[in-house]
């Protein structure tokens, strides 16, 4: 598939500039040549499930049954931390009910900055989950629409927030060092 249907990611310690659809020379893995790799489409699909749970999430407003859900949400993050995002629940639907009807992807993507990423999702949706347990209503609306543009831009139009965030530690930690 063409850059617009993957997930800007990278981080093989390779700093470049952006090429197409923001991506790096880093983030491209060609098909094949590495079994780590993943098809970068699976996070973008991961994102768009995640939107929907953060809007409904937001729809719900500040009441247990909204906190519930950026719980759950938050597990979700928790376990695409801990798995890679191929290996989270999204990810499983992708795997599941999505991939099995797409072309094969003409190169893969590092899972590094794509599981990093994940990490910032549990960070600002957990975040919110335990402050509105604790009695900080406005931290679960507000959590869930950071978490939800994040997912959004991914799921739309490739852009991973996380995923940059990833890949500008990686610039600063080479220059560094160099």
């Amino acid at each position: 598939m063409p850059d617009q249907n993957s997930t800007t990611g990278g981080g093989d310690g390779t700093p470049g500039g952006p090429t197409s659809a923001g991506r790096t020379p880093a983030d491209r893995i060609p098909a094949g040549r590495s079994p780590a790799g993943i098809d970068p489409r699976g996070p973008r699909v991961g994102a768009g499930i995640t939107a929907v749970l953060l809007a409904v999430t937001l729809l719900l407003g500040t009441g247990g049954a909204a906190l519930a859900l950026l719980a759950v949400t938050a597990a979700l993050f928790l376990v695409g931390t801990v798995r890679g995002a191929q290996g989270s629940v999204q990810g499983r639907i992708f795997r599941a009910l999505v991939q099995p009807r797409l072309a094969p992807p003409t190169e893969l993507e590092d899972p590094r900055p794509p599981r990093f990423a994940q990490g910032v999702g549990l960070v600002i949706t957990g975040a919110g989950a335990l402050l509105g347990a604790a009695g900080v209503v406005a931290a679960i609306p507000t959590a869930a629409a950071f978490a939800l543009v994040a997912a959004l831009l991914n799921s739309t139009f490739g852009l991973c927030l996380g995923c940059e965030m990833y890949l500008l530690g990686l610039r600063l930690r080479s220059r560094s060092v160099g």
